[in-house]
């Protein structure tokens, strides 16, 4: 999730690594690729020397593990996902199992199995869709504390609050969950994923629900993650360098983002 076409020239400057570039706007992101197929160990290698050592990976486990085999089997394709991300070393923040919206409330024990068959020394973060856990929440919060994993609510609710009115915003609207939140946090380092809108002004309206919910935990000693997206992700950067701003604003002494180096248009001479 560090590659996007509107980064150019904003972002990241003409013939910079595009990884070391965001590094340099924010300290964590969501390994959204690592879904659609495992890198390279020297692609991973190449991601830590990119990034500081306290920079945070969210690493999505592969979709042969969680929506083909649905927790059962691809134990191969675990392995050598586990195998190529060890280059990253203490920079992968969390394993991120991402359950399909068919997983449902009755395959809480295959869940709670497989969170217990991986290797123990990698922070566990899982995001549900389907609507069933929303409707009662303790079954799903049991097996995620038994394990001391956390649980990720993706807020879209500023998404589906209007109508899209952008081809982008109609695409989320296809594929987003629309589920209620529970801004509640299970383990020291809660992960938040908030989707605003392609209008700026709507998406920091729109995660003022938030503020109160991360200075209070980080208050409480916690460290929390959040990620901020829209439809068309063009500002992303930008907004979560705001939206840590407004925090910073309600918890004197929060470590400042990196500061991003300038990025000079390319020239002829």
């Amino acid at each position: 999730m560090w590659t996007h076409k509107a980064w150019q020239g904003k972002v990241v400057a003409p013939g910079q690594d595009k990884l070391r570039a965001y590094a340099g706007w924010c300290n964590a992101v969501e390994g959204n690729t690592t879904f659609y197929a495992t890198p390279s160990r020297e692609t991973v290698a190449g991601w830590a020397g990119q990034t500081p050592a306290d920079f945070r990976f969210v690493l999505k486990l592969p979709r042969l593990v969680t929506h083909e085999r649905r927790l059962a089997g691809g134990d191969e394709a675990l392995r050598g996902f586990l195998h190529a991300i060890e280059p990253l070393g203490p920079r992968v923040h969390a394993l991120w199992v991402q359950l399909p919206a068919s997983f449902a409330p009755s395959d809480l024990p295959a869940l709670d199995g497989f969170l217990r068959r991986l290797p123990a020394g990698h922070r566990l973060a899982v995001e549900v869709r389907h609507p069933g856990f929303a409707d009662d929440p303790l079954p799903l919060e049991r097996v995620l504390t038994g394990v001391g994993a956390e649980r990720v609510p993706f807020d879209t609710s500023v998404l589906f609050a209007t109508p899209p009115v952008s081809d982008m915003e109609r695409d989320a609207w296809t594929k987003k969950p629309r589920l209620p939140v529970r801004p509640e946090a299970l383990t020291g380092h809660p992960i938040v994923r908030y989707l605003g809108r392609d209008d700026p002004a709507a998406t920091v309206a729109g995660w003022q629900r938030w503020l109160p919910v991360v200075a209070g935990w980080l208050r409480e000693g916690r460290s929390p993650t959040v990620f901020v997206h829209t439809p068309d992700n063009a500002d992303a950067p930008a907004l979560a360098r705001r939206f840590h701003g407004e925090v910073a604003a309600l918890v004197p002494g929060l470590l400042p983002l990196p500061e991003p180096e300038p990025v000079e248009p390319a020239t002829l001479f």
